[in-house]
């Protein structure tokens, strides 16, 4: 039985090989030819990003060595100040966002410790964002609901950067506010509806969900108040507020306008905003070469990304490049910023008044209601006791 099994076809060959040190062929050796080939791959696509990146810097360096016309008489507030008084900024568009409001008590979403994001545990949600989700909202709109509740929106005041923006349409050069924000202070400082685009919708009214009929805010607030999810008088549907969800379309007004007025403005100001939601974001790159563009923030952001420039994907802003002709940084608070630029354009002491004038109107007309709240609500406690 052992000599039949030494002289089977193949075991002194597979014996030799190991004794020899050779590697069989076959399954290794195909291994061997797919770590090569993978090698190779690997070696092209390192040699791919190189002449990406070198065309990247190509760009960049060529952008930088080129030359622009002269649009502000200096890159800086004053050279944007300088140019409204001038006369050439007509068809003023302002961008705003989250940070225009936080003055007014109003938290943004995203600051960390601070955001709204960051406060939303006792809700139980999934995930923050949930909250603003139109598939979670349709299962649950409770906690919604809670949070309107519980920021009281009713209560806050527009700020000096919300008077400001009122101000330049009192002049006759604000083409548009395109906003972010959902809370309607643009329409409490006095700025018409047809100045305005809510990008992401508002508070100002709802719609039942089902059977599209319209609610006011103010009956939406009354609802809220008394803990009620609101619903449809007419087929007790959710009537939600016209927020874009996460899930939704953007208003068709903002579609519509954004077409039109880019073209025609001359100069564009973004306030308060980190330029991180899309497509409000792509918005700096809607206007011409020669518009100038401030931001007002905190911080500077939405700025050029050489890489989504090469893949046609937006420029952006350009604060330090070094042939930068026409984008301004105001690095601090909004209401800071605005009052700034209204001192360097001899506004500031009428903003100042303005600003005074209209808080304290708003400021007695809300006691004014929470004394005929107040009569109400003691009204059946005087007819009981007759």
């Amino acid at each position: 039985m052992s000599g039949q099994e030494d002289n089977q076809p193949g075991a002194l060959d597979k014996e030799k090989e190991s004794a020899s040190g050779d590697k069989p062929r076959g399954a290794e050796g195909q291994s061997q030819s797919t770590a090569a080939q993978d090698s190779r791959d690997t070696a092209g696509e390192m040699d791919f990003l190189s002449k990406l990146m070198a065309k990247v810097a190509q760009i960049t360096t060529t952008a930088a060595e080129e030359e622009k016309p002269k649009i502000l008489e200096s890159v800086s507030i004053e050279g944007i100040a300088n140019y409204i008084k001038d006369g050439k900024a007509k068809n003023i568009i302002v961008m705003t966002g989250a940070g225009i409001s936080t003055s007014a008590g109003i938290p943004d979403f995203r600051s960390p410790g601070t955001g709204l994001y960051s406060n939303l545990q006792k809700y139980n949600l999934p995930d923050p964002q949930a909250i603003f989700e139109i598939g979670f909202f349709k299962e649950n709109p409770r906690p919604f609901f809670e949070l309107s509740k519980e920021l009281k929106l009713d209560t806050y005041k527009p700020t000096p950067c919300h008077y400001f923006i009122r101000m330049l349409n009192d002049k006759g050069m604000l083409l548009r506010n395109y906003t972010q924000n959902i809370d309607t202070l643009e329409r409490l400082a006095g700025l018409p509806g047809s100045q305005l685009v809510e990008a992401h919708g508002s508070y100002h009214t709802g719609h039942c969900l089902e059977c599209r009929k319209e609610y006011p805010l103010e009956w939406m607030k009354e609802e809220i108040a008394k803990d009620k999810i609101p619903s449809c008088t007419e087929c007790e549907g959710i009537v939600k507020p016209d927020i874009v969800f996460f899930g939704e379309s953007l208003p068709e007004r903002f579609f519509k306008l954004v077409q039109q007025d880019f073209q025609k403005c001359d100069m564009l100001m973004i306030m308060g905003t980190s330029l991180a939601v899309q497509p409000f974001a792509s918005l700096v790159n809607r206007v011409k070469d020669d518009c100038p563009r401030l931001l007002i923030n905190k911080e500077k952001c939405g700025q050029t990304d050489p890489l989504m420039q090469f893949m046609g994907l937006g420029r952006g802003l350009d604060f330090d490049a070094p042939n930068n002709n026409r984008d301004v940084a105001y690095e601090g608070d909004c209401d800071d910023g605005c009052f700034k630029l209204a001192e360097l354009l001899g506004w500031k002491d009428e903003l100042k008044t303005l600003v005074s004038k209209e808080q304290g109107k708003l400021a007695s007309e809300a006691k004014k209601k929470e004394s005929t709240d107040k009569d109400q609500a003691d009204k059946p406690k005087e007819s009981s006791s007759l």
